[in-house]
């Protein structure tokens, strides 16, 4: 089992180096190749210089100790015992100063990696499908980019700059040991090697299900928590404060106790490995303080020994931790190799063109469509929107309302039927040339944690200042913004908590005037709005509206009175259409929704007059009381 788990990380480590190599090596980057090679360079110069380090510490032992022990051939001023100690202590000076040549040339290199892969990460999430976001967690989802960058660099640095010059360091030992002292010293370090080795993959495949342990349990805490402040009001509408900190308390202390075990082992792990090279190292100098008894070796061998043996540990404990730290590296990044592998559900056709609209005519044609297969949306939808017309979509709850704005955006395709603009297939163009000709007012619109400057400019980042306060002007909120403290570079907070629901969605209907769509869609724009708000808002809708091809999801039916047709979907199929009048008199499915909308804003309105007839009554009262007294 333990051959097959090793086996089968070996094959992960290739191919996750074989995916790492083009950015290891970029083409086109002949300045950091010119890093990568020079960082090899250094590498074994740093290696070969280290291996001096124990003969000038031999050298040096031999020359204090006066026991003629075989010296260099050197000058005889250069074999001093003082010119042996300084040499012995320049050479480590000199070795360290070629390991940071190499890692601070290599550095780069690694960065480029990280960068580079965190950006097509980055990329490849905005191209998946609006149904993998809405069955992904935002928190945990960042949690996995977050780790898989630290296990990118980790793979990389590890493998490249620690595995090439521990395997030469253990060769270029072996060779020394073997030449100068024998067969007998070699087998000793190479049994030792291979029980440590041995030992560290056994106990490191035993730790790596304890840190996917802890790294699912910091995952699933950090959702939490993001969450939890994400919907900062939620909570506090339901004063439920104690009961998120309790799940989220719960979450940590999973993670707090896979973190102790992982801890845990990882002491025991150094403890093994510290016997493992103690019995080697024991039996070895043993050897060498007999042959130092014999005769046969000089106090200058002993040292020598001894001095390999410890640089030895150093690559040799390294090899533990390299082994550890790529195990963990894979752990962390699979689940982000997982998300590149995530195939994109809707793409862009071989030969797809830019969408070119002349006029703007929306046509649903037959559409079928279903987030499941057991359970279908539309059932056959077939309408169109002429060009510069106003078609209003209403019907009940579940009808398919919001299903038909995605599809017109193309976040998800259709299973049968055709949905074209201006005659063109929406399928067969470019996903950015058609969400470049539409624009859109969402029910619930969430702004960026930025400036109200930013969020009005995202419908045209390259639009001048100036450009975007004409903007605000026309969707009616630029009186709002100029009373501001700080105007347009106010902050409108996490998803535009600073700003009220009228306020929000006026900075949605400016930066759509700034995208200056010919296709407009608006998506339940006013229903969570009060009556006055709404009115307000409706009066901007109507004069961006003005001229362009406009696609209306309402649910209150009073915004919809001046379209061109309205369609009433019922369970995923066209029920009733017409304008306002003509359903009205049909006395159907929207004649009944009318009457009942409207006898809902009646009560509504009843209520708030008795509540202001009631305040006026106490406010009397109380005045009365005041001059009676």
């Amino acid at each position: 089992m333990a051959t097959k788990t090793v086996s089968a990380e070996s094959g992960s480590l290739w191919k996750t180096l074989l995916n790492l190599w083009p950015y290891m090596w970029p083409a086109g980057r002949m300045d950091l190749k010119m890093r990568v090679l020079w960082a090899t360079l250094f590498l074994v110069v740093a290696k070969i210089v280290l291996i001096l380090v124990p003969y000038f510490f031999k050298w040096s032992t031999d020359a204090l100790a006066k026991d003629g022990g075989p010296m260099p051939d050197l000058p005889a001023f250069l074999l001093a015992p003082v010119m042996l100690v300084v040499a012995y202590n320049v050479v480590r000076i000199a070795q360290w100063g070629f390991n940071q040549l190499r890692d601070a040339l290599f550095a780069r290199v690694g960065q480029h990696a990280v960068r580079q892969l965190a950006y097509k990460t980055f990329v490849h999430l905005h191209r998946l499908s609006l149904r993998f976001h809405l069955e992904r967690r935002t928190g945990g989802l960042s949690r996995v980019i977050e780790r898989g960058t630290k296990g990118i660099e980790t793979i990389v640095r590890f493998t490249i700059l620690n595995t090439l010059p521990t395997i030469l360091e253990f060769a270029m030992t072996a060779v020394i040991f073997a030449v100068a002292y024998g067969v007998i010293y070699v087998v000793i370090v190479a049994v030792t090697v291979v029980a440590y080795t041995w030992f560290t993959v056994w106990a490191s495949d035993w730790r790596i299900a304890i840190r996917r342990e802890m790294n699912d349990s910091d995952t699933d805490a950090n959702t939490k928590a993001i969450d939890s402040l994400l919907n900062f009001e939620t909570v506090k509408y339901f004063n439920n404060e104690q009961m998120e900190a309790s799940r989220f308390d719960r979450s940590m202390a999973r993670y707090e106790d896979a973190a102790t075990k992982t801890w845990t082992s990882l002491g025991w792990l150094n403890f093994g490995q510290g016997v493992i090279f103690g019995i080697g190292m024991t039996a070895c100098m043993v050897l060498s303080a007999l042959e130092v008894q014999a005769g046969t070796q000089t106090i200058g061998d002993f040292v020598f020994i001894n001095a390999m043996l410890m640089q030895l540990s150093v690559p040799l404990n390294f090899i533990g931790f390299i082994y550890r730290e790529i195990r963990q590296g894979l752990t962390d990044i699979e689940q982000m190799f997982d998300l590149l592998d995530v195939k994109e559900e809707v793409t862009d056709r071989p030969g797809a063109k830019p969408l070119a609209v002349s006029a703007g005519a929306i046509r649903f044609e037959d559409v079928h469509f279903a987030y499941d297969a057991n359970r279908p949306i539309l059932k056959g939808v077939s309408f169109e929107v002429p060009a510069g017309k106003t078609v209003a979509i209403v019907g009940p709850s579940g009808a398919g309302k919001s299903t038909i704005s995605r599809l017109l955006f193309r976040f998800y395709d259709i299973q049968q039927g055709r949905v074209t603009i201006d005659g063109q297939d929406i399928r067969d163009v470019t996903q950015e040339s058609l969400r470049g000709q539409i624009g859109m007012v969402p029910q619930d619109t969430v702004l960026f944690n930025d400036t109200i400057l930013y969020n009005i400019r995202y419908g045209r980042m390259s639009a001048s200042e100036e450009e975007v306060k004409r903007a605000a002007e026309l969707a009616q909120i630029s009186k709002f913004i100029e009373i501001l403290p700080d105007g347009y570079r106010s902050m409108v907070g996490e998803r535009g908590l600073k700003l009220s629901g009228g306020e929000k969605q006026r900075v949605a209907i400016a930066r759509t005037i700034l995208k200056a769509p010919p296709i407009l869609m608006l998506d339940e724009a006013t229903s969570a709005l009060d009556t006055q708000t709404e009115q307000e808002i409706q009066d901007a809708l109507d004069l961006v509206s003005r001229g362009r091809t406009t696609l209306v999801i309402a649910h209150r039916l009073s915004t919809v009175i001046s379209a061109d047709e309205i369609i009433v979907l019922r369970d995923g199929q066209i029920a009733e259409r017409g304008t306002h009048r003509d359903l009205l008199a049909r006395g159907g499915l929207y004649a009944t929704m009318w009457d009942r909308q409207r006898e809902a804003t009646e009560a509504e309105e009843r209520l708030r007059r008795a509540r202001e007839t009631d305040d006026e009554g106490v406010i009397v009262r109380r005045r009365t009381s005041e001059v009676a007294g």
